[in-house]
């Protein structure tokens, strides 16, 4: 009689155990989300999980993600790494497309007051001008942006590198002073603004942002590997 009650008492032991355990790995699968999911199945073999094997899987399980989705984006990155590179690769552009190299630089002329301080792209009013590198806008508007009425509307931007370009005749001014542009970006149109025989750019690379410093517009940017 006593061996029965024994024996009675302890199965009903066993059962309360596992029903104890099952409600634990139940309750942190809810909490713990589909990494722990597995918990109730592992119960269901007679194997014992607690709740810190169930943290520990999931934890695995977020870790693998994490690198799985690392591994992702540095193979996209790797991707568009050569667009990018051709992109910049000059660092420069042409200020306008489809255009005719009209006056040069440093060219004698009844036009111009000594010889002429820029370089000349020969394009119908309304072209559209960007920038030939990325920058501030130091200098816009009439009266040559203060350089003077013989440039019409014009523009200054200062380069990283300590240049500036002007862009001067234009019929619009799209930018603003303390504006930052980008290499390439619209700046203006062109015109046929202030002392100028026709439409065109009249554009300068200079060492400082005002008139009389004025360097070979062409020889620079070809030294920056752009055609013109």
């Amino acid at each position: 009689m006593s061996k029965r009650v024994t024996s009675r008492h302890s199965h009903t032991s066993r059962i309360r155990t596992r029903a104890a355990v099952l409600a634990v790995g139940l309750g942190a699968s809810v909490v713990l989300g589909a990494g722990v999911a597995g918990a109730a199945d592992t119960l269901s073999s007679g194997k014992a999980v607690t709740v810190a094997n169930a943290v520990q899987a999931q934890a695995a399980a977020q870790a693998k993600a994490a690198t799985a989705a690392k591994t992702a984006a540095v193979a996209k990155a790797a991707e568009g790494a050569p667009q990018a590179a051709a992109k910049g690769a000059a660092g420069w552009v042409d200020p306008v497309k489809k255009y005719t190299l009209s006056a040069g630089f440093n060219q004698a002329g009844a036009m111009w007051q000594s010889t002429h301080s820029g370089q000349d792209f020969a394009v119908a009013s309304g072209t559209e001008v960007v920038a030939a590198h990325g920058g501030t806008v130091v200098k816009a508007g009439g009266n040559g942006a203060g350089d003077g009425p013989a440039y019409g509307n014009a523009i200054v931007v200062k380069h990283a590198n300590g240049t500036y370009s002007q862009y001067a005749h234009l019929s619009r001014i799209d930018v603003k002073i303390g504006q930052v542009v980008a290499t390439g970006q619209h700046i203006a149109l062109s015109g046929n603004t202030g002392n100028s025989s026709g439409p065109h750019l009249h554009f300068e690379i200079r060492t400082t942002p005002n008139y009389g410093s004025a360097i070979d517009p062409v020889a620079f940017l070809r030294g920056k590997g752009v055609t013109v």
